[in-house]
């Protein structure tokens, strides 16, 4: 694969909406004390979503498989759904749209063992958006990965949740300071302008990312 980076401010934002773990059977520990703050920032998420289809900007799930290695992403959907409470207030939602995709993930990092980078590559993404669950969790793995392949990041505060405020407010303050990373909620700007160089888009070579990210 290809790689040009690019260090011309003139580069324009081309976002991507990455959804983490939305889809959540909340079945662990803590689950109790996160349910009604990942219900909250779904429900902001809905919004942002709605504001990336109407820009004709991607909208990517990337969940955990949560050890069903059998499933596809619209299993685990609709096992969310069946499953009432929380759970189905999630996937109800921020239930997939036309047009979005997913990808499932193994790991904490939505880019660990999964086709999201060529995903991103392929689409010209140079600013992704992380929404999702947990900020001091995956999230914050999510974050660190993309920062690492020099994409812009913009983690509306009011679009993730923690089991505890604490966590929730430390990690975003980590991610702020570390990875430059904007924290603003969805209403605190229009435009999420860049605060660093962003990469350029790269040439994809094969076709892994058609055949093995999901197309809704």
């Amino acid at each position: 694969m290809g790689s040009a980076n690019t260090s011309d401010k003139r580069v324009l934002p081309r976002p991507a909406l990455l959804l983490i773990d939305f889809m959540n059977p909340l079945d662990f520990d803590g689950a109790d004390d996160l349910a009604p703050r990942a219900v909250a920032a779904a429900q902001r998420a809905a919004v942002l979503k709605a504001r990336m289809h109407a820009r004709r900007a991607p909208v990517i799930y990337a969940n955990d498989n949560f050890g069903r290695w059998e499933s596809n992403f619209e299993a685990i959907v609709s096992y969310c759904k069946k499953l009432g409470g929380a759970p189905a207030k999630l996937a109800s939602t921020l239930a997939p749209s036309p047009g979005d995709r997913s990808v499932l993930k193994p790991r904490h990092s939505a880019f660990f063992g999964t086709p999201l980078e060529f995903l991103l590559d392929e689409l010209a993404v140079n600013q992704l958006i992380l929404t999702g669950l947990a900020t001091d969790s995956c999230i914050m793995f999510t974050a660190h990965d993309g920062y690492l392949r020099k994409y812009d990041l913009w983690i509306p505060r009011d679009c993730v949740a923690a089991e505890k405020d604490a966590y929730h407010d430390a990690a975003l303050e980590h991610m702020q300071r570390t990875l430059k990373a904007a924290i603003d909620p969805v209403d605190g700007r229009a435009t999420r302008r860049q605060r660093r160089p962003t990469k350029s888009p790269r040439r994809i070579v094969g076709g892994s990312a058609k055949r093995r990210a999901t197309r809704h």
